[in-house]
């Protein structure tokens, strides 16, 4: 299956220097580019992208209110974001998250970085740093403006594996990690998170690990028992 892939980025130079790379890769294709925000949610309807490189900072909209725009839109309930910052710790980041991108890279990232990082969100897997996610939503926390945070009995419909499950995917350990240490099957794993995801009402693995954070089931600092 070819993985089609729509840029969003106001310089050129850089849409076609990411251009370049994704177009040598056999399985992935270039559908669209974008220069602001704006083309960049009417390109992701009209393109069908399955996933969107998106830059944070764009004139006419930003990069987190494309995000917003795209992921609230239940007919793009398929497109993963992949946010690019020059800054991994950029104060954007994590509300780029919350709003539903499924994890962000460097632009100083490899070509061979951005191929596996494109991959990863596109088979519905977040692209996140545990370290970096960690230092993101400790600025977040702590920040004058954090935003609706969830109660804890949100937590509440999960079981118990569950939410054993939904501590180690916020510390940062892959289904495979969590099968070894819960002594599982990696598929196993993998459906104790996506039934996480549903019943918590999130889009993808990153929200999943905001929520978990947000509601306390987790702090910054923790590391997995």
């Amino acid at each position: 299956m070819t993985i089609r892939v729509l840029l969003a980025d106001d310089q050129a130079l850089i849409r076609a220097g990411l251009r370049g790379i994704i177009e040598t890769t056999p399985d992935m294709q270039v559908v669209g580019e974008a220069a602001n925000g704006r083309e960049a949610v009417t390109l992701a309807r009209t393109e069908r992208a399955d996933v969107v490189l998106m830059d944070i900072r764009m004139p006419e909209f930003d990069g987190l209110q494309a995000t917003q725009q795209i992921t609230a839109d239940d007919d793009l309930a398929g497109v993963r974001i992949l946010i690019l910052t020059t800054f991994e710790l950029d104060e954007y980041v994590l509300r780029a998250l919350r709003a539903g991108a499924s994890g962000f890279l460097g632009k100083g990232a490899t070509p061979t970085e951005l191929i596996d990082a494109i991959r990863t969100v596109a088979n519905g897997d977040a692209l996140l740093s545990a370290t970096a996610t960690q230092t993101l939503i400790a600025r977040f926390l702590t920040g004058d403006d954090p935003g609706p945070r969830p109660d804890a009995t949100v937590l509440d419909v999960l079981t118990d594996r569950e939410r054993e499950v939904l501590t180690l995917v916020a510390l940062g350990l892959s289904n495979e990690d969590i099968a070894s240490r819960l002594y599982l099957a990696p598929s196993t794993a993998k459906t104790h998170v996506n039934r996480a995801m549903t019943k918590l009402g999130v889009r993808d693995r990153a929200q999943l690990v905001v929520l978990a954070y947000q509601a306390g089931l987790v702090k910054p600092g923790d590391v997995a028992p």
